[in-house]
């Protein structure tokens, strides 16, 4: 008897319940919190010394806004390959890709999660910022800033989806998220601008959620620019990401399966 076909309006149920339940599990995890929670208070620090050294006049919310992204790239590129690794480890990978739910859905629950965590990135550096260094809250557009965070944590989370698809099919494909992390700092303008970077540079930001989840949260705490363009753009890149993560999983599970290394480790 063939199999019933999944109910997409059940979908927007499972990414919650999904959602839900991946963060409640990261919050179990040293690395998760070392990664959420530690790191971006180091990183925080390293850029106040660097632009308080500069002698620069009100940089340091620049690079409190910076050494957050930071922080919700990080947790979102290690920590939706490593629930992956974690569920191939604990051998609930093959449950999940075989249940009646699409392992697309399941696996956008998981990245909008590690997003998520990402999102105390933020609220730590800059009360940091502000006890240790002074740094002065203000924030010019405080309603379009709100609406920023959860538009950048959405597009980075659904960017997390394309990248760590590759964890199903590769199982040292954590060298990917390695290699990443760092480049994406600096050519989407955390913390250096673009315009001090090489030319072709700005191109390849372009195609980067984090690059325009900067420039809208940027804009709207410090003012210039255009917030509401740049959420735009997150919006139009995660809705690419999430049709070629889509792809990308679907041909990647199906290899998997044909070469029968889906539960190895």
């Amino acid at each position: 008897m063939p199999a019933r076909p999944y109910d997409i309006r059940r979908a927007p149920r499972l990414v919650w319940i999904g959602w839900l339940f991946h963060l409640k599990n990261m919050s179990q995890s040293g690395f998760s919190l070392l990664t959420a929670v530690v790191q971006p208070v180091i990183f925080a620090t390293i850029a106040f010394y660097m632009f308080e050294a500069g002698g620069q006049t009100g940089t340091l919310l620049y690079a409190a806004l910076g050494a957050g992204i930071m922080g919700i790239w990080s947790s979102t590129l290690f920590g939706s390959g490593g629930a992956i690794g974690w569920q191939r480890f604990q051998g609930t990978l093959e449950l999940l890709v075989a249940a009646p739910a699409p392992f697309v859905l399941v696996f956008v629950a998981i990245t909008l999660a590690t997003a998520t965590t990402g999102l105390y990135s933020i609220v730590a550096t800059l009360l940091w910022g502000r006890l240790l260094f002074g740094v002065p809250i203000h924030l010019v557009h405080p309603w379009l800033f709100a609406l920023a965070l959860p538009v950048t944590v959405v597009c980075l989370g659904l960017l997390g989806l394309l990248l760590a698809s590759t964890f199903v099919l590769y199982r040292h494909a954590n060298a990917l998220s390695n290699l990443l992390e760092y480049p994406v700092w600096l050519v989407t303008g955390l913390l250096v601008p673009l315009s001090l970077l090489p030319g072709f540079v700005t191109p390849i930001s372009w195609l980067l959620g984090p690059t325009w989840g900067m420039r809208a949260i940027r804009g709207a705490a410090l003012g210039g620019g255009d917030p509401v363009f740049s959420m735009f753009m997150c919006v139009v890149l995660g809705a690419a990401y999430l049709v070629a993560g889509a792809l990308c999983m679907r041909s990647f599970e199906r290899l998997a399966r044909e070469r029968a290394t889906l539960s190895l480790t």
